[in-house]
């Protein structure tokens, strides 16, 4: 998904920073995207917290009914600098990218996207698609030497899956318990869904290394203490082994932690980058139609400008306020 906010701010993530166990409730906001107006709750990155491990971009949506419109809609866009994790929790999104990759995600799959140097993609609901859309879109920040990777994509139809008392966990990324993803990472972090059925009262392994935050995209769930309804994100901090999680009625958590990103990055618009130079230089590339970015195929529309340049100097700065 793109950013699609016509006057971005600039978002000034990273640098080394202490972390220890914390309860933060991170309130999300309502940002509005695109011409079909498509309605997200916007956690990361928050007014008070940039990131949680390479975790930079968090979008929830949903639940939507489909059914009186073209559902998803985004015009192929650029990315530099970062990985997109697309993951559903209900209906059906089709990927184009400029690499030639074409594929339909489902829930229970995951699709990764590395932008490296530069990728174009495109996002939409198929014609034939369920009433309900519900998902969430993700970036990861990749370090320094994946900046220049070649731009890759992977789809997971199948992932590994632990079961802890009552707690079904899906590895999307990384691992969790010994419990390994195949999806590709330049760093050490995690990504899982908790699927948690009534009356579930569960403990997680976690690495003291890594700082965790969870989100509840469906139900209530209490984890650490703090009952957690959708629409914010409770930062965990770190120094953990272990994270007790519980729900009196089925509820649906969203799992993100790695290890805390030492390096300063700038995030503007669609891009990740470490100046303000190579902001500028991506954008006027994809303005130009530069091989860079590529062309996505398939896709019946244009593809989307890049908004104005602020006015000022974009400046790489630490990952909290």
């Amino acid at each position: 998904m793109s950013n699609l906010e016509t006057d971005p701010a600039e978002a000034v993530c990273g640098g080394a920073v202490a972390v220890a166990p914390a309860h933060e409730l991170l309130p999300g906001r309502e940002v509005v995207i695109g011409p079909r107006n498509l309605l997200v709750n916007r956690t990361l990155p928050n007014r008070g917290r940039r990131m949680v491990g390479a975790w930079c971009f968090f979008d929830h949506f949903g639940p939507d009914d489909t059914t009186a419109g073209d559902g998803m809609r985004v015009a192929p866009h650029p990315h530099t600098g970062l990985q997109t994790v697309t993951w559903l929790v209900d209906g059906e999104v089709l990927h184009r990218d400029s690499i030639g990759s074409e594929q339909l995600i489902r829930p229970g799959q995951l699709n990764v996207m590395t932008a490296g140097h530069g990728i174009a993609h495109s996002e939409e609901s198929p014609a034939l698609r369920s009433p309900i859309l519900h998902g969430v879109q993700l970036w990861v920040a990749l370090p320094g030497g994946g900046v220049r990777a070649a731009p890759a994509f992977d789809h997971h139809a199948e992932l590994p899956v632990l079961d802890v008392d009552g707690v079904t966990v899906r590895v999307m990324t990384g691992d969790l318990g010994g419990t390994a993803s195949p999806a590709r990472a330049y760093s050490p972090l995690v990504g899982a869904e908790l699927t948690l059925r009534p009356d579930a009262v569960a403990t997680l392994p976690l690495r003291p290394d890594f700082e965790y935050a969870v989100q509840t995209l469906s139900g209530v769930a209490t984890v650490d203490g703090v009952v957690l309804e959708p629409g914010a994100l409770l930062y965990l901090g770190s120094d953990r082994t272990a994270l007790p999680v519980s729900a009196t009625e089925p509820a649906r958590v969203l799992l993100l932690g790695g290890e805390p990103f030492a390096e300063e990055i700038v995030m503007w618009w669609n891009f990740v980058a470490r100046s303000h130079d190579e902001i500028v230089a991506a954008r006027d590339e994809w303005m130009a139609g530069a091989d860079r970015f590529g062309a996505v195929h398939g896709y019946a529309g244009d593809r989307l400008p890049a908004p104005p340049l602020p006015g000022t100097r974009l400046k790489p700065r630490g990952r909290t306020r």
